[in-house]
């Protein structure tokens, strides 16, 4: 009788872990979550954070708090969500830098983006825009490589950066169109797009919030998307496989990440809420106004996207030879 008692005390105690997290994903969420960006206040990806913090929260009862975690080139806090407790009150607004770009070009991370996050839902897409000064004389993505193999060396093109998505960009247009040009970093899109309305740099490779107001303005001309289809916020704007580029495709994203091992029926549940807050038409409309395209993915299709995007920029990171320390 006594070894019946033990081992079904045994038995009681493997159970009750199991049994805590099912309760505990029952109860998801009865506090507070976190939303960290990990970026200043202001951005593209702070906007995105907010405008789904607010329905996703409501809908769920909880408040999500967006808290601005800024520094190392994003690196600050993605790192903090990674080490963070996996019990789904602590989420982090990725994007395609410090999830798919960092691990391709830092030849050492704090973090890995695959083993120590999990994919809850891709949030929202955009193409990169081929912008350069109308001054050039140019207006079609061929008279523009024209002219760079006719002026070799001669040409630049702004970044926010080396190792930054726009420098890789760059650096695959010039390696698949055949060019060379010389590369100008700076310290934000802002500065590189300015300097490519005064003349100072002959193209960039910029998000669509940035340089759009110039294109309507007529101080920048748009001659191509990196999108595989022409996107909604730049219609008339011919996608790089139009234009005789195909190989040079990527787009930019924003994503929903918990720490690995958070429980599967949180992140279903998580991904179920930010999915319907998507869904919305206010939501979806909000987006459009920062030039994004709202997504909605599966977790499973999001993961899916990731891996792919990971081999993608780890094979432009070794054809650019683009290493930060």
């Amino acid at each position: 009788m006594k070894s019946i008692d033990r081992r079904t005390a045994l038995l009681g105690a493997l159970a009750a872990p199991f049994a805590a997290r099912r309760a505990s994903a029952a109860d998801y969420p009865s506090r507070a979550l976190r939303l960290i960006v990990p970026y200043a206040p202001g951005g593209g990806a702070d906007a995105v954070a907010r405008i789904i913090a607010k329905l996703a929260g409501a809908s769920m009862g909880q408040s999500i708090v967006v808290e601005n975690k800024g520094g190392a080139g994003s690196i600050v806090g993605t790192d903090l969500v990674a080490k963070a407790s996996p019990d789904g009150y602590t989420l982090l607004l990725g994007q395609s830098g410090p999830i798919s770009i960092n691990p391709a070009v830092y030849k050492s991370l704090p973090y890995d983006p695959v083993k120590e996050l999990t994919p809850v839902t891709m949030t929202n897409s955009y193409p990169y825009v081929l912008v350069i000064n109308p001054k050039l004389g140019v207006t079609t993505l061929k008279d523009f490589v024209a002219l760079a193999k006719a002026q070799a060396g001669a040409l630049n093109y702004g970044t926010t950066g080396v190792g930054a998505a726009n420098h890789l960009m760059s650096e695959l247009f010039c390696a698949k169109s055949g060019v060379k040009m010389t590369h100008i970093p700076y310290r934000g899109t802002a500065l590189a797009v300015a300097d490519c309305v005064s003349g100072q740099v002959t193209m960039v490779f910029g998000d669509p919030v940035s340089v759009l107001p110039h294109v309507n303005a007529g101080t920048l001309r748009a001659i191509a998307v990196t999108s595989p289809q022409r996107s909604p916020v730049a219609p008339s704007v011919p996608t790089m496989a139009e234009s005789g580029n195909p190989d040079v495709e990527a787009v930019a994203w924003h994503g929903i990440f918990a720490p690995a091992r958070t429980p599967q029926p949180i992140v279903d549940k998580l991904n179920m809420e930010v999915v319907k807050a998507l869904a919305n038409p206010e939501i979806r409309d909000l987006l459009n106004k920062q030039a994004m395209s709202p997504v909605g993915s599966t977790q499973a299709e999001f993961a899916a996207f990731l891996k792919k995007d990971l081999a993608t920029w780890k094979e432009v990171a070794t054809l650019a030879q683009v290493s930060v320390e």
